[in-house]
């Protein structure tokens, strides 16, 4: 057997156990915490429709199965030999879209803690380009052998709870590095550098996220990222795929739904929370996003989670 043959054999081996882990340790269908903080397994056994929810940064690492993110109209498939990697918060679509009971799509979800990939890069020779280089805040990449490993050791874990506090750290540290060092790597380590457009991007993307009801004040969003209005429109566009305006829409109509999802609350009052001044136009937008204005969507929506849940 070649050496590539042996890396591929070992490979679809440690695949194949996280397959088995992953399966036994969730039981059943749902994205489940783990004792590990910053661990989630996640498990459906049918394929779903989109489900829209902003994204925070994370690696999601699929064993089994396949999933589409939409982000502004770009689709983005990752399977059983890919990873995904989302760097800064992101309104988002996700579907699963080959799933079974037989074969049920299978992916573990590692948080990313910025702070963590900033100690990282001041601690190895893992250089970046220039500070200038602003890249997409999502991307879709092969799984690597020794990223892998570093994923079944991290599962293994939830089976020897004791061993937790010490060997966690070390084992999701591993696995950055290992994303850090591929080459679309650069996407994670342009937004922790101080400075470069992308770091800019992120605290601009932070301040929409906290005061999204707010109006946007362009003007004020340039000042804080040191740019002027064309460029932080450039570069906010090259990190999020929609302008800082279609941003904080998406925010807002997310919002709304978690609010006519778990609330006794009318549209109307929804609107006005989230930072609409028209329903009306409130209602448009959100069919334009959803598919259907809002009681009707709600009103699926509850029947699918009934459906899903019996």
């Amino acid at each position: 057997m070649s050496a590539a043959d042996r890396a591929l054999h070992d490979t679809e081996q440690k695949r194949e156990e996280l397959v088995e882990l992953i399966d036994r340790l969730c039981g059943q269908d749902g994205i489940h915490s783990t004792a590990i903080p910053s661990l989630q397994l996640i498990r459906r056994s049918h394929t779903t429709l989109p489900i829209h929810t902003v994204d925070e940064p994370s690696l999601c690492i699929v064993v089994q199965g396949k999933k589409v993110k939409m982000l502004a109209g770009e689709s983005y498939m990752y399977g059983p030999s890919d990873y995904l990697v989302i760097s800064v918060d992101l309104p988002i679509s996700g579907e699963v879209v080959e799933a079974s009971p037989e074969a049920p799509y299978l992916c573990l979800r590692m948080e990313i803690d910025p702070q963590q990939v900033i100690d990282l890069i001041r601690a190895t020779d893992v250089t970046s380009k220039a500070a200038g280089d602003t890249r997409r805040g999502l991307f879709v990449s092969k799984t690597s052998q020794p990223l892998l490993d570093a994923a079944v050791r991290l599962v293994r874990l939830l089976e020897t709870p004791r061993d937790i506090p010490v060997l966690a750290p070390l084992f999701t540290r591993e696995m950055l590095y290992r994303v850090l060092l591929e080459n679309q790597g650069e996407s994670l380590r342009q937004i922790a550098i101080a400075g470069s457009n992308s770091n800019r991007i992120a605290e601009v993307i932070r301040k929409i996220k906290r005061d999204y009801a707010q109006p946007l004040r362009i003007e004020e969003l340039a000042t804080l990222a040191h740019m002027s209005p064309s460029s932080l429109h450039r570069h906010f566009k090259d990190v999020t795929a929609m302008s800082p305006l279609q941003y904080q829409k998406s925010l807002r109509l997310q919002e709304a739904r978690r609010l006519l999802l778990s609330q006794a609350i009318d549209a109307a009052e929804v609107a006005y929370r989230v930072g609409y001044d028209s329903p009306s136009q409130f209602s448009r937008e959100y069919a334009r996003l959803f598919g259907l204005p809002p009681i009707s969507d709600i009103k699926r929506l509850r029947m699918t989670l009934l459906a899903a849940n019996t």
